[in-house]
């Protein structure tokens, strides 16, 4: 039984109920929204802004994406998508741009038709990197003008400006971790090379570069066979039992599935998985149903062509 006196009964009342609004709950526990303040929640943020423009590319909008790691180590990422709408938003009554920005669960994901597919925290990544930013410029690019928007630590600083006339489309951001909040700002080329190869191989025909202006290097990944030229890529410095992967795409009931596989000669597995271009490393129901129907599949044709010693495990009754 617990004795509580009336004393530590009365510090907990109303006027102990904090109420957060807009980011401040961003900026008060960013490790909720991005795993950690040390190296790998900075590198996070690069993933989430790039994430939307693979969005992009996923819808069938975008092609092309940009990362560029300026010698300030502030990152801007481009692509060649629809542009975020600048139109005023009817309920908010201010430009989406800006309520995309600046508000949680605010994005084109959460209806069934705008993105069938989409990967990162799912419509608050733009506003984290916004509220744990120190500076934020976002460009959007469309019906034929360019529309600019520019934000402090989450907070607006301009309104939204039309620059004029502009043919292309797209978007760009332009963002500076918060030092307030980070342990480091330093970005590492090498870990930044990694992801967006990967989603290069991810999404084939997808072309991403990566730029750094630290140390003027630049390098361009596309892929135009995909998961297979990624599967070829793990399998290189091993004897491989077919130089082709075996390959599959299917969608069904509005799931979309590829499998890649080669086998070589070595004793351990490899397995990569991934839902919605998002690393799965500890597996799910998807890679326990893949296993199961290759077993079953394997023992299948074993059976069928009587590779098994009659009486053995898997030998027919």
């Amino acid at each position: 039984m617990t004795n509580m006196t009336n004393e530590s009964a009365a510090e907990y009342g109303a006027e102990a109920i904090k109420v957060l609004k807009g980011l401040e709950g961003v900026r008060k526990r960013p490790s909720m929204y991005i795993g950690s303040t040390s190296v790998e929640g900075l590198h996070h943020l690069v993933y989430e802004v790039v994430d939307n423009s693979i969005d992009e590319a996923l819808a069938g909008e975008c092609d092309y994406i940009e990362v560029i790691i300026h010698t300030d180590n502030s990152v801007s990422v481009t692509d060649n998508g629809r542009g975020i709408p600048v139109d005023m938003h009817a309920k908010e009554q201010r430009p989406a741009l800006e309520v995309v920005l600046t508000t949680l669960h605010a994005g084109g994901k959460f209806d069934k038709d705008t993105y069938k597919v989409s990967g990162g925290l799912h419509g608050v990544g733009l506003s984290v990197v916004n509220a744990l930013s120190a500076h934020l410029t976002v460009d959007s690019i469309r019906g034929g003008h360019r529309y600019r928007q520019e934000f402090v630590r989450g907070l607006k600083k301009t309104d939204l400006k039309d620059l004029g006339a502009d043919d292309g489309r797209g978007t760009k951001v332009t963002f500076s971790a918060d030092p307030e909040i980070f342990d480091t700002l330093e970005y590492s080329y090498d870990t930044l090379t990694h992801r967006l190869k990967e989603l290069a191989y991810l999404n084939a025909g997808i072309s991403i570069t990566l730029g750094d202006e630290r140390i003027d290097k630049t390098q361009t990944f596309k892929f135009d066979g995909g998961i297979v030229e990624f599967v070829k890529a793990l399998g290189r410095g091993h004897t491989t039992l077919h130089d082709t992967p075996i390959s599959l795409q299917k969608t069904r009931d509005g799931v979309e599935v590829e499998v890649a596989i080669q086998y070589n000669e070595s004793f351990n597995e490899n397995v990569f998985s991934y839902v919605n271009n998002i690393r799965t490393t500890e597996g799910g129901t998807h890679l326990v149903g893949f296993r199961a129907a290759l077993t079953r599949q394997l023992n299948n044709f074993a059976n069928r062509e009587g590779m098994f010693k009659p009486g053995g495990k898997h030998a027919p009754a």
